[in-house]
């Protein structure tokens, strides 16, 4: 997440989002088959389509390559936290979960203790944080339990199809206009998810 959100401070979202994204599929489905997932063709099918369709919805990202060494980094992060809660036994409730979240705070103190003037929030903005933490949480979650029910190849292409839903939310809620190849990419992403589920 620290490299994500440098990359993003940076304004090179359209290069973070997709690099972080297609790369933390390919690290995943790559380990998950080394962990032995028995992937079927409709399902390949589908992680084949949701990386050129991820690339599509964030535009495909032209800022000359700035983001992509933060984008890279973050990839292998969110790789590592899939790989990682898929591997948990079901048995081990929400557990993982809670785990992850103690220590990524134990890795950030050090950071906030050096310039905890700047983290003093009004009380709407430290609300606003929770929120977002705790939304964090909850699709940290959501993945954990996909996991433990379908393939980790699978799972993480699902989960990583999340590009598209600021996509559409802009176009439903901003009115905002998209591109052609943002259409091809969305399109690509449905006809991706369906594959998955089916395969």
């Amino acid at each position: 997440m620290h490299f994500l959100d440098r990359g993003l401070s940076h304004g090179a979202m359209s290069v973070v989002v997709p690099v972080s994204a297609v790369t933390g599929v390919g690290l995943s489905v790559v380990c998950g088959v080394l962990l032995g997932d028995r992937t079927t063709a409709v399902a390949w099918l589908g992680i084949a389509l949701s990386v050129p369709a991820l690339w599509m919805v964030c535009d495909g990202g032209t800022d000359g390559g700035g983001g992509v060494p933060d984008g890279l980094l973050a990839s292998a992060g969110v790789a590592l936290q899939y790989i990682a809660l898929a591997q948990a036994d079901a048995s081990s409730g929400l557990w993982p979960v809670a785990a992850g979240r103690v220590a990524a705070v134990l890795v950030l103190l050090p950071s906030a203790a050096r310039h905890h003037r700047r983290l003093r929030l009004p009380p709407v903005r430290a609300v606003q944080a929770v929120l977002v933490g705790a939304g964090a949480a909850l699709a940290l979650i959501l993945y954990l339990l996909a996991a433990q029910r379908q393939l980790l190849a699978v799972a993480v292409v699902l989960a990583s199809l999340y590009p598209a839903l600021p996509v559409i939310l802009g176009l439903a809620l901003l009115h905002e206009r998209l591109s052609p190849k943002q259409v091809v990419g969305l399109l690509g992403a449905g006809i991706a998810t369906v594959l998955l589920s089916l395969g």
